[in-house]
C-alpha cells in the first residue's frame, strides 16, 4: 500500500481515501464544525496544509467505520482537508483554493463525491467514477493568468515567455519586466530574452501611460466635479486637486476617473473634448416596482354595491326573524340559522377585497442597478444577491422522474447570474430511480442550458417547448437555430429514453448483482464446511452503477435502507461554477451545438436526502424543506429562497429577476416573500372541477396584496431567509384601537430603541459592535437554530447580502454598498459538505426552534398557510408578482376523487388552524385588521359545509312536506331575494372587471364550492374535531403528479375516469334526495284538490338550483361521455316515477279521497 500523510496535528477534518479499480470511497472521521472566527488561535487558516491524495490498493466497497473504529490504527491514506471561514461582509480574505490552481484539474471531488451520514454513522465520501466528460475551465486549461488577482488571458504556444510554461499575461509580463527585475514568477528564473516583446505590445503599454491633465483653468467644472481638500495625507496642500492626481498617476477606482474621456482623449463632445461622468444617482432614484391601483370607475361602484348589499342582507334577515312560517317552525328555524350563517361568512370573505391592486415591474432599472459597470463594480459583475431553490419529490412512483428533469431544466436555464444560483432536490424517498434521472439531467443540461441561452428559448422546459403547437420559428433570426433545433430535439428524445429505462435497468443491475453475492456467499459457506441445503439470507439490495450498495431506499425494504429507515446522503451533481462567464466550443462530434459564444457554465445542482430513522417524526414536506434549508446555508447561503414543487417548472425565464426587483426596491427589506401565482397545464377546456382557481389567485390574492400581503401557497413563492429564520422585520406597524386604525410605528433593529417582547428574535447586525441586545441574541442562535456553529455563522452572512443598497437607506438605518456581492463565492469543499450531512439528520432538530419559529411551521397539514401567517403576524408583509408571462406553470389533479380528496386536505389543514394558537383571532397587533379577518376566513370556511349540507336538503324537505321557508312568496320576501340576487351578480361582474377572469370562471368556482362545501368540507370538520377531540392522528396519500401524455394517448383520460371515494356519499344523496323531491313535489300538487303552486314552485327553484351547482359532479360520474347505457337512465326516471307515486300513495294530498282512481287534473 502506497501511502503519503501530509496531516497537521490541528486537522479539523480527516477523509479516509481508498480505491480499488473503478472505485473509490472516502470515509470522514469526525467531522467538527467549522468555525466562523477568522481570530480563532485554534483556526486551521493559521496553518495552511498541502491537501494530497493517494491511490491505494485497498479493496471494499465501503470502509466499514464506526465510532469506535475511529481511536483505531488504520492503514489507509488520510487526507487533510483545511476549512474555509466563510468570509464577513466588511472581511473579505482571499484564500488559497481561490488564488492558486487546483492540483488534479481533471477531477472534482465534490461534484463526484457522494456524501452519505446520520445517527451513530460515519460521514463517508464515496468517489463515483463516471466517463462523462467534465467540461475543464479556462484556469485549469492554462489559458488564464497564473498571477494572484488577475484574471486576463495568458501566452498560448509559442509566445510564451518562459521555458516553464507559467501562464501569465501580457500586462504581467511588461509588469515582470520592467518592476520584478525581469525574472519569470513561476520558475523565478530570469526571461532569457526580454527584447522578444513586440512593438505593438510597447506601443500598447505606452498608450497606457498617464496623459498630462489639461489646465483647470481652460473650462469650468461642472458643480459635479469640485477640487477637494485632502484629510487623509497632513503633506499634500489644502488645495490639493485630487482629480488631476488620478490622471497622473493612473488612479484609477470604480467604474473609471474622476473625469473620463469617451473613446479616446480629447475625443468627446463636452468642454475641450470631455465629457462629464454620469450621474449614478440617479439610476437609485428610479423605482424598481409601481403599484398599479384599481380603476375608480370599477373600485368605488364595487364598493358601493357591498355596502348596498350587506344593508339588503340586514333588511332581509330582520324581515325573516320577524315573519316566521306558523306551520312549518322547524324548517323556518333551520333556514334562519343557516341564512344567518351564510351572511357572516359572505361577510368575512368580501371585507380583504375592499383594496385590490396590481404591480408592475422594470427589469431594465434592475439590470442598470446591479450589473451595469459603476463606480464600485468597474468590470460590471453581477451585484445580484444569490437564490437557492428548492426542489421537493418524495415518490418517484406517483411523481414521474421525467417530471421532475423538465422541471431542473427550467431552473438550471433561467436568466439569473450562474455563479448566483443554487438548485437543491429533496428526495423524500431516498430513491435510486431519483438520484440516477438526476445525473441523467445533469448531463444532458450542458447541451439544453447553453441552446436555451443561444436562442432565447422560452419556455425552458423541453417536454413543453417541444410539444407546443405553435410555430417554433417565430422571432427566430439565426440560421442554425433550425439545425441546431433539430440535434437538441433527437438529444432530448434520447434522455427520454434513458429515463423511462431507468427502473427496469436499475431491477436488473441489481438482480445481477444479488445473485452474484449469493453466489459468494455459497461458496464461502463452502469453504467453511457447511451445507449447501442450509439456506442463506442475503438482503437484496439496490447497487448503483459503479458496484456499490444504494445508501437510501432499497426496493426490498432492508433495515437501514427502507423509506423511513435510511441515511442522509448529498451528492453535488454540479459543482459551483466559476465567477468568470466560461464560452464554449465549436459543433464537432463532441459538441452539438456551436456555443463560442455562449456562457456554458450550469448553476450548482445537489442532491439532497435527509436521514430518517424509526421512532422519530420527519414532519412530511415541512421537515424535508427545513433539512434544505439548513443544507444551504452550509452549502451556498443564498440570502433568498425559491421553493417549487416537482411539477412546476419555470415558464417565464425571467420570473426571478421580477420577483427581485420587489426584493431590493426601496422598503423592500420588510417584505418575506414575494408569491406568483399557480397556474395549470392539461387541464380540460371546460375546466370541469375548477382546478384553475382562478376566483381565489386572481381576485383574493390580488385584493390582500393591498393589505399587508397574499398568503403563502406553498409553491412559486420568494423567501428572504432572514424571515423563514423567524427573524422580525426591521421595522413594523402597530394597529390598535377600533379595527385597527390608531398605528404605532417600530424599529425593530434599533440598537437598544425599546424593550423587546418575549417572542421577538432580532437578527443580529454585523455593524453593531456595540449593541449588547444583539451579542445576547447571538449567544442564544445555537439553542434556536441547532449545534452547528457553521449554520449559525451563516446567520448573519445572510442577512447582510439580503440587505438593500446604501443609496437606497435612510440616515441610520443598516445597507450594504454597491459592488459588494460582486465577489466570487468561497469555494465548496469536502468538509464543507460533511457539515451539511450532520444538520440533515434524524435528531439535528431535538430541543431547537426548527418546525416552532424557524423554517416551515410544523403541526399541520397546510404547513404553508401557517408559516405565511406566522411572517405577517410578525410584522412583515408579503407581495403578489402577477406577470405578464406566467412565472410558473404546474400540473393539477383533473380526476373527481383526486381532486376531491386534495381539497379535503387543504380543509383539513383549515380546521386544524382554527384549533391551533394559529387562528387569527390570537393574532398579534402588528397583523392588519382586514388581513386579520382574511386568515379567520381560512380557519373558519370549512364550518359553512355544515349549514351548506341542511340547505341543501330544505328544498327537498319542503317539496316532501308541501311546506315552505316562508308562509307565502309574498311581494317583500320576492324583492330581497331579486336584491340579493341582482347584488350578488353584480359584485361578480366587477370582480371581473378588476381581476381579469372570466364569468366561466367565476361560474365553475361557485359549483365547486358547493361540491366542496357537500363533500370534502364535512369530511375535513369531522377529522378536524377526531383531531382535537380524540387525538386521532391525520395521514394523506400523495397527489399523484400525471406524466406527459404519448402521441395518439387522450391528454384527459384521468377525467373520465372514475374512482369511488366515500366522499362522493353526501353529494349523490343531495342529488337523489332532490330529483325524487321534484317528482313528489310536482305529483302532490298535480293530484292536489286545491294545488299550492307557490309552494312548489319555490320548492323547485331552490331544488333546481341545488342540482345546477352539482352538475359537474354528476357528470363526473358518469365517465366518459357515450359510454353510459341509455338503460341507465331509463331505469333512473322510471325509480323516481314510482317512489315519487308511493309518497302519494303513503300521504295522500288533502281534500281528496277517491286518489286511488286516475284522472286527469
Amino acid at each position: 500500500m502506497a501511502s503519503s500523510s501530509s496531516s497537521s496535528l490541528n486537522s479539523p477534518v480527516k477523509i479516509t481515501v481508498s480505491a480499488a479499480g473503478g472505485l473509490r470511497s472516502m470515509g470522514l472521521t469526525s467531522p467538527i464544525r467549522r468555525t466562523s472566527l477568522s481570530n480563532n488561535p485554534n483556526s486551521p487558516l493559521s496553518s495552511r496544509v498541502n491537501r494530497t491524495t493517494t491511490a491505494t490498493s485497498s479493496g471494499g466497497r465501503y470502509n466499514s467505520m464506526s465510532k469506535e473504529d475511529t481511536t483505531e490504527d488504520i492503514t489507509s491514506e488520510f487526507v487533510t482537508y483545511t476549512v474555509h471561514i466563510p468570509p464577513t461582509p466588511d472581511r473579505q480574505p482571499m484564500s488559497v483554493s481561490q488564488t492558486s490552481l487546483p492540483e488534479n484539474p481533471e477531477r472534482s471531488y465534490i461534484s463526484g463525491t457522494l456524501f452519505t451520514g446520520g445517527f451513530n454513522s460515519v460521514t463517508r465520501g464515496h468517489v463515483i467514477e463516471s466517463s462523462m466528460e467534465q467540461p475543464q475551465s479556462l484556469k485549469c486549461n492554462g489559458m488564464v493568468c497564473g498571477m494572484k488577482g488577475c484574471d486576463e488571458e495568458a501566452f498560448q504556444g509559442e509566445r510564451m515567455p518562459c521555458e516553464c510554461g507559467y501562464n501569465i499575461c501580457r500586462d504581467c509580463y511588461l509588469e515582470c519586466v520592467g518592476v520584478g527585475g525581469g525574472h519569470c514568477p513561476g520558475c523565478k528564473e530570469p526571461y532569457k530574452d526580454v527584447s522578444d516583446v513586440s512593438d505593438d505590445e510597447i506601443k500598447s503599454e505606452a498608450d497606457d501611460q498617464a496623459f498630462p491633465l489639461p489646465s483647470m483653468a481652460e473650462f469650468r467644472p461642472d458643480k459635479r466635479l469640485s477640487l477637494v481638500k485632502s484629510f487623509k495625507s497632513p503633506h499634500n496642500p489644502p488645495d490639493f486637486d485630487h482629480t488631476r492626481w488620478l490622471f497622473e498617476t493612473k488612479g484609477t477606482y470604480g467604474y473609471g476617473n474622476a473625469v473620463w474621456p469617451r473613446d479616446e482623449f480629447g475625443s468627446g463632445s463636452g468642454v475641450n473634448g470631455f465629457e462629464y461622468p454620469p450621474d449614478f444617482g440617479e439610476r437609485c432614484r428610479r423605482p424598481l416596482t409601481r403599484k398599479v391601483f384599481v380603476s375608480a370607475a370599477i373600485l368605488s361602484p364595487y364598493r358601493l354595491l357591498m355596502v348596498i348589499r350587506l344593508v339588503a342582507l340586514g333588511f332581509f334577515l330582520t324581515w325573516r326573524i320577524r315573519h316566521p312560517n306558523r306551520d312549518a317552525m322547524w324548517l323556518w328555524g333551520m333556514s334562519i340559522v343557516c341564512e344567518l350563517w351564510f351572511a357572516f361568512s359572505w361577510l368575512l370573505d368580501q371585507l380583504p377585497k375592499l383594496c385590490p391592486v396590481n404591480r408592475v415591474t422594470d427589469l431594465s432599472v434592475l439590470k442598470d442597478r446591479f450589473e451595469s459597470p459603476s463606480l464600485r463594480n468597474p468590470k460590471g459583475r453581477s451585484d445580484l444577491p444569490g437564490i437557492d431553490i428548492f426542489v421537493s419529490t418524495a415518490d418517484p412512483e406517483k411523481e414521474p422522474p421525467l417530471v421532475t428533469a423538465n422541471t431542473i431544466l427550467s431552473i438550471l436555464a433561467v436568466e439569473y447570474p450562474v455563479e448566483k444560483l443554487a438548485c437543491y432536490l429533496s428526495d423524500d424517498g431516498g430513491s435510486l430511480l431519483t438520484f440516477e434521472a438526476l445525473a441523467e439531467t445533469a448531463s444532458f443540461a450542458r447541451v439544453w442550458v447553453p441552446f436555451c441561452r443561444k436562442h432565447g428559448i422560452e419556455p425552458r422546459n423541453p417536454e413543453a417547448y417541444f410539444g407546443q403547437k405553435r410555430d417554433f420559428l417565430k422571432n427566430k433570426v439565426r440560421l442554425d437555430f433550425v439545425r441546431e433545433r433539430r440535434k437538441v430535439k433527437r438529444e432530448y428524445d434520447e434522455f427520454k429514453v434513458r429515463i423511462n429505462s431507468l427502473p427496469e435497468s436499475i431491477r436488473r443491475r441489481s438482480d445481477a448483482y444479488n445473485a452474484h453475492e449469493e453466489l459468494r456467499a455459497k461458496k464461502k459457506q463452502m469453504e467453511l464446511g457447511g451445507s449447501l441445503s442450509e439456506t442463506i439470507k442475503v438482503p437484496k439490495a439496490t447497487w448503483m452503477s459503479d458496484g456499490a450498495h444504494w445508501p437510501g431506499t432499497w426496493s426490498s425494504g432492508e433495515t437501514d435502507h427502507s423509506r423511513g429507515d435510511h441515511a442522509g446522503i448529498i451528492q453535488a451533481m454540479l459543482a459551483p461554477p466559476n465567477s468568470e462567464p466560461v464560452s464554449g466550443t465549436e459543433a464537432d462530434s463532441d459538441n452539438l451545438i456551436d456555443t463560442t459564444e455562449v456562457d456554458i457554465r450550469l448553476p450548482m445542482l445537489v442532491y439532497v436526502s435527509r436521514e430518517k430513522r424509526p421512532g422519530y417524526d420527519h414532519n412530511k414536506k415541512a421537515g424535508a424543506m427545513n433539512a434544505l434549508v439548513r443544507t444551504s446555508a452550509i452549502m451556498s447561503n443564498g440570502p433568498f429562497i425559491l421553493n417549487l414543487d416537482c411539477d412546476h417548472y419555470i415558464y417565464n425565464s425571467a420570473a426571478l429577476r421580477e420577483g427581485m426587483c420587489f426584493m431590493l426596491d426601496r422598503g423592500g427589506d420588510r417584505i418575506c416573500y414575494v408569491q406568483f401565482p399557480q397556474r395549470f397545464e392539461g387541464i380540460d377546456p371546460n375546466d370541469r372541477y375548477a382546478n384553475h382557481n382562478t376566483v381565489f389567485f386572481d381576485v383574493s390574492m390580488r385584493a390582500l396584496d393591498g393589505l399587508q400581503g397574499p398568503m403563502y401557497v406553498g409553491t412559486g413563492c420568494i423567501f428572504r431567509r432572514i424571515a423563514l429564520y423567524g427573524f422580525s422585520p426591521p421595522r413594523a406597524t402597530e394597529h390598535h384601537g377600533w379595527f385597527g386604525r390608531s398605528k404605532i410605528k417600530l424599529l425593530l433593529r434599533k440598537a437598544k430603541a425599546e424593550k423587546k417582547e418575549l417572542d421577538e428574535m432580532a437578527v443580529p447586525i454585523i455593524d453593531d459592535h456595540n449593541d449588547d441586545d444583539a451579542e445576547i441574541e447571538s449567544l442564544l442562535l445555537p439553542r434556536r437554530f441547532g449545534n452547528s456553529t457553521t449554520l449559525v455563522a451563516s446567520i448573519p452572512v445572510a442577512e447582510y447580502q439580503g440587505r438593500l443598497l446604501q443609496e437606497l437607506q435612510g440616515k441610520g438605518s443598516h445597507g450594504r454598498p454597491a459592488g459588494s456581492l460582486a465577489v466570487p463565492r468561497e469555494p465548496l469543499d469536502a468538509a464543507t459538505v460533511a457539515e451539511a450531512i450532520t444538520v440533515i439528520s434524524c435528531f439535528y432538530e431535538d430541543k431547537t426552534e426548527w418546525g416552532q419559529r424557524v423554517g416551515w411551521i410544523y403541526g399541520s397539514v397546510t404547513e404553508d398557510v401557517v408559516t405565511g401567517y406566522r411572517m405577517h403576524n410578525r410584522g412583515w408583509r408579503s407581495i403578489y408578482c402577477v406577470t405578464k408571462r406566467d412565472a410558473f406553470r404546474g400540473t393539477a389533479p383533473i380526476n373527481l376523487t383526486d381532486r376531491l380528496h386534495q381539497v379535503l386536505r387543504w380543509a383539513t389543514g383549515s380546521v386544524e388552524i382554527f384549533f391551533s394558537k394559529n387562528n387569527a383571532l390570537f393574532a398579534s397587533p402588528r397583523m392588519k385588521f382586514l388581513q386579520r379577518i382574511a386568515y379567520f376566513n381560512v380557519g373558519m370556511y370549512p364550518f359553512t359545509s355544515i349549514f351548506i349540507l341542511v340547505y341543501c336538503i330544505l328544498p327537498a324537505l319542503s317539496l316532501f312536506t308541501g311546506q315552505f321557508i316562508v308562509q307565502s312568496l309574498s311581494v317583500t320576501f320576492l324583492v330581497f331575494l331579486l336584491l340579493i340576487t341582482v347584488t350578488l351578480c353584480l359584485l361578480a361582474i366587477l370582480e371581473i372587471k378588476w381581476s381579469g377572469i372570466t364569468l366561466h370562471d367565476w361560474w365553475r368556482n361557485e359549483q365547486f364550492w358547493l361540491i366542496g362545501g357537500t363533500s370534502a368540507h364535512p369530511a375535513a370538520v369531522l377529522q378536524g374535531l377526531l383531531k382535537v377531540i380524540a387525538g386521532v392522528d391525520i395521514s394523506f396519500t400523495l397527489t399523484s403528479k400525471s406524466a406527459t401524455p404519448e402521441e395518439g394517448d387522450d391528454e384527459f383520460a384521468d377525467l373520465y375516469l372514475v374512482k369511488w371515494s366515500f366522499l362522493m356519499v353526501t353529494p349523490i344523496t343531495i342529488m337523489m334526495v332532490n330529483m325524487i323531491a321534484i317528482a313528489v313535489g310536482v305529483s302532490r300538487t298535480m293530484y292536489s284538490t286545491f294545488p299550492q303552486w307557490s309552494k312548489l314552485v319555490g320548492g323547485v327553484f331552490f331544488s333546481f338550483w341545488v342540482l345546477c351547482h352539482l352538475y359537474p359532479f354528476a357528470k363526473g360520474l358518469m365517465g366518459r361521455r357515450g359510454k353510459v347505457p341509455t338503460i341507465v337512465f331509463v331505469w333512473s326516471g322510471l325509480l323516481s316515477i314510482v317512489i315519487s307515486l308511493l309518497w302519494v300513495y303513503i300521504s295522500p294530498p288533502s281534500g281528496r279521497q277517491d286518489y286511488m282512481t286516475f284522472s286527469f287534473p
